[in-house]
């Protein structure tokens, strides 16, 4: 493979591998480990979660933009939306502006104040049940890391 790929000459680069855990020859052949992979909706979750809260707005356009600062304009308009008025369900439906100032404690606390007079007023709306986790939140993550498994078996190799 090597003779072949020499005898057209290539101004060698080497080679890009999403999983170079597979080739063992990584080293030997010049290839590059390469993890970020195009259209994964996992690749860069805040991102993909940002476009997907974009692209099912009701206020995403209907058809493609007039002009490029068409476009520019109204994703200014959204981001102070999304910053600003859209309350998240991952932060206990603040907004990021509220969070980013610490207000979230402060009305996080009032609307348990209202749950539990409401719960105490009206109880058989809850049934026994409690009311809804007001209590401020720590860091927010998509994707979490995964804990580490001490117990994992070795996979065994096949001759």
């Amino acid at each position: 493979m090597r003779r072949a790929i020499w005898s057209r000459r290539p101004i060698w680069q080497g080679w890009r591998v999403d999983r170079p855990s597979r080739f063992p020859a990584t080293g030997t052949l010049s290839l590059t480990p390469f993890s970020s992979r195009p259209s994964v909706s996992d690749d860069n979750p805040y991102s993909e979660a940002l476009f997907r809260t974009l692209k099912y707005s009701p206020a995403y356009p209907g058809k493609p933009f007039a002009s490029l600062d068409g476009a520019r304009q109204w994703v200014a308009r959204f981001v102070a939306w999304y910053n600003t008025e859209h309350r998240h369900s991952a932060i206990r439906f603040v907004t990021p502006a509220q969070r980013h100032v610490g207000e979230d404690k402060a009305i996080l606390a009032r609307r348990a104040d209202v749950y539990a007079k409401a719960k105490k007023t009206h109880p058989d709306r809850w049934r026994g049940r409690p009311t809804r986790n007001w209590e401020p939140i720590g860091t927010v993550w998509l994707n979490p890391d995964k804990p580490a498994d001490s117990a994992l078996k070795p996979l065994s190799t096949a001759a």
